[in-house]
């Protein structure tokens, strides 16, 4: 009974996000993770949300961040700590507009340091 509950959940969101068009799912390991590597440009860095289409840049300096509103455009612009993060694996401050970012399934975001890190954290959060 769990096992059908599981695949009801699963087939349920693939089907939401597929009415959506918020994230699109790329392989059937992505929904039992329901963890990938995303686009920069299509995550709010303020809300730290993917919405699987291109936000509004903001640059600052020579890098550029990425908002959903402008609100996000104003927050990222004048608020330092809204354009940095901290990498879950090694807990390191990671500037948002260099990360590699991943989604998750429900759309909120993870930033880390490197690939590596990312790859660290995706192996412990796969299903055995």
């Amino acid at each position: 009974m769990t096992k059908l509950i599981t695949q009801f959940s699963v087939a349920l969101i693939a089907v939401l996000v597929f009415f959506f068009g918020m994230i699109p799912f790329a392989s059937a390991n992505l929904v039992e993770t329901g963890l990938r590597v995303v686009p920069n440009e299509k995550v709010c860095m303020v809300t730290d949300m993917y919405f699987g289409k291109t936000q509004i840049p903001v640059k600052h300096g020579k890098k550029t961040y990425y908002g959903c509103c402008e609100n996000c455009k104003k927050t990222l612009s004048q608020d330092a700590k809204s354009r940095t993060a901290v990498d879950p694996v090694s807990g390191k401050s990671v500037d948002k507009a260099s990360a590699v970012i991943a989604a998750l399934a429900d759309g909120s975001v993870l930033y880390f340091e490197s690939q590596k890190t990312f790859e660290q954290y995706s192996k412990k959060a796969s299903p055995q």
